[in-house]
């Protein structure tokens, strides 16, 4: 698929594939330096993200926004987006059906950003992603690497706010990318 950044967010913007749109006040595509080698990958939109427009900006947003500064960047360093761009009714998780309808755009915003690194921001990232069997308690913090590109699972922000106890272990996932990064040569 050979697309552009601009089709691809009139084509996110015009999706109907699924419900999830007629239910959402704003589509959520994702933000973030087009070229990252650094992306983030997270399960959907909340109330905020609905609300504004753009990904990661409640409560697991801002400290999202720590974690990336804690590694020594700043999202405009990062891309950041959902594996579905649409807010799903009352905060539930995503249907796979639903799931599947957004992982094109998922795949083409993959493709123009060109990441190096991805990290998988809990387990809907994970299954959609790396597959249905994944599962982020046994998973996270090991590299997977496809196409070039590592991939590193880890807990998605709202968990840590939730059970502060897997701060420490998504911080430990998070150095490996840091340390993965700086090792990596130049573009």
């Amino acid at each position: 698929m050979n697309v552009s950044w601009h089709s691809l967010m009139e084509d996110i913007e015009a999706c109907r594939r699924c419900g999830l749109r007629d239910g959402c006040s704003r589509v959520v595509p994702g933000e973030g330096r087009p070229d990252a080698d650094l992306m983030f990958i997270g399960e959907g939109p909340g109330a905020d993200e609905d609300r504004l427009g753009r990904p990661f900006v409640g409560r697991a947003g801002a400290l999202l926004t720590k974690m990336i500064e804690a590694m020594g960047l700043t999202r405009e360093d990062v891309y950041i987006c959902n594996v579905v761009k649409c807010r799903p009714p009352h905060n539930r998780q995503p249907q796979p059906e639903e799931i599947a309808a957004c992982l094109p755009f998922l795949r083409a915003q993959t493709a123009l950003v060109r990441p190096r690194l991805i990290v998988l921001l809990g387990a809907t990232a994970g299954r959609a992603v790396l597959g249905p069997d994944f599962r982020v308690t046994r998973d996270r913090g090991a590299f997977v690497e496809r196409r070039g590109v590592y991939i590193m699972p880890t807990y998605h922000p709202a968990a840590l706010l939730r059970d502060e106890s897997l701060k420490r272990p998504t911080w430990e996932d998070l150095k490996q990318v840091r340390d993965r990064l700086a090792a990596l040569p130049p573009r």
